[in-house]
Parts: structure tokens; C-alpha cells; sequence
């Protein structure tokens, strides 16, 4: 399988680790849209978040409760979470992958 995630779960791709847990594993984004820009993915490889909620409902709440771990550490755990799912909505790679944005106070749209 060809894909960047993965490679960065398996340690073939360097990446800045934030957290990680049995199951799934958080690193810093390297384009970060906030001040705290992190990554939430699954070790297991799904496309997109829809195929985690279908297949494990638990990983999708680990992913949440990482994100969660993530904002209490960094900030005052307050964040945005986003979850980009086709390639119209913008999702690039084409592994599950949370993004958590925080650190500061995020404007609306």
C-alpha cells in the first residue's frame, strides 16, 4: 500500500508524535492552520472517517477522546475538529485522519 499514513504509522516517514495509543496515533501537521494543528488517525488503514464509524464505532470515539487529550494538553481544551471525507471536500490522503485545531481562539466562518 502506497500510502503516507501509513508509512508515517509504521515509522518509515518521520513525524512529529503527539500522542499515541494502541490503536490509533497523533502527530503535528505539517501545513498547520492554527497554532496547535494536529493529526488523529487510526493505525488501521480506512479511507475515510465513514468506514472507521461503519466498521468500529469505539476507534472513532478513541479518535475523539485523543483529540480531546490533545486540546487539555495543549490549550484549555477547547478545539475544532474536522473530519474531511472526498476528494470534493478536500480530503487529500485518503487514510481516516482527524484534524484538531487549537491553541488559540479560532474565529467562525
Amino acid at each position: 500500500m502506497d500510502c503516507i499514513f501509513c508509512k508515517i504509522i509504521n515509522g518509515d516517514i518521520p513525524s512529529t508524535k503527539i500522542a499515541e495509543t494502541e490503536r490509533t496515533y497523533a502527530f503535528a501537521d505539517l501545513a498547520p492552520q492554527a497554532k496547535v494543528h494536529a493529526l488523529v488517525v487510526p493505525k488501521q488503514h480506512f479511507a475515510n472517517v465513514a468506514e472507521v464509524a461503519q466498521a468500529d464505532p469505539s476507534l472513532l470515539a478513541e479518535m475523539v477522546s485523543v483529540a480531546q487529550d490533545i486540546a487539555k494538553t495543549t490549550y484549555n481544551g477547547q478545539y475544532r475538529l474536522v473530519f474531511n471525507s472526498g476528494e470534493d471536500a478536500g480530503q487529500t490522503v485518503f487514510h481516516a485522519h482527524a484534524h484538531v485545531l487549537t491553541g488559540q481562539k479560532l474565529e467562525g466562518e
